[in-house]
């Protein structure tokens, strides 16, 4: 009787030594919206006489200063580049500029355009799942420019992504 009683508890023993516990989980994955991007206007300098020549400044809140010799005019469309940046609300994202300088052409007579500006800088937030922002660039008009409609023979590109 000892014996089987010893038998008993080492295998009550056992079994609890050797027990074993379970845990389940679950998986899940958001696809969240992608990131896009759409030109809502162009970068337009508007009228410029050049005289001696200087640069023409078009900040991002659609304004211009002239340098030098160059004189700004009335005429035409004053505009800074405008986009809106689409994507899954709250997230960030970057910019990044053209890094220029590009040529505006008229014929075989050209302008260049450099020194790109953003008004939010080189981030942005989808706080509503949307960003609206604006670039200007500085132009530099060479003394006597030969008069006419200059422009990018290509589109300038800009990149977003999200953060």
């Amino acid at each position: 009787m000892r014996f089987i009683l010893t038998i008993l508890i080492f295998t009550i023993n056992f079994m609890a030594v050797t027990a074993q516990a379970t845990a389940s989980f679950t998986a899940s994955a958001t696809i969240i919206q992608p990131i896009g991007i759409k030109t809502l206007a162009n970068l337009k300098f508007a009228a410029i006489d050049a005289r001696n020549g200087g640069e023409i400044i078009l900040s991002p809140q659609d304004e211009r200063i002239a340098t030098g010799d160059a004189r700004l005019e009335n005429g035409g469309e004053v505009t800074a580049a405008t986009f809106e940046v689409t994507g899954q609300q709250g997230f960030d994202f970057s910019l990044s500029l053209p890094s220029g300088p590009f040529f505006l052409s008229n014929g075989k007579e050209q302008m260049i355009i450099k020194d790109f500006t953003s008004s939010i800088g080189n981030t942005g937030n989808l706080t509503a799942g949307n960003s609206v922002f604006k670039i200007g660039a500085t132009l530099q008009v060479e003394a006597q420019q030969p008069p006419g409609f200059y422009y990018t023979s290509t589109p300038l590109t800009i990149t977003v992504n999200y953060n």
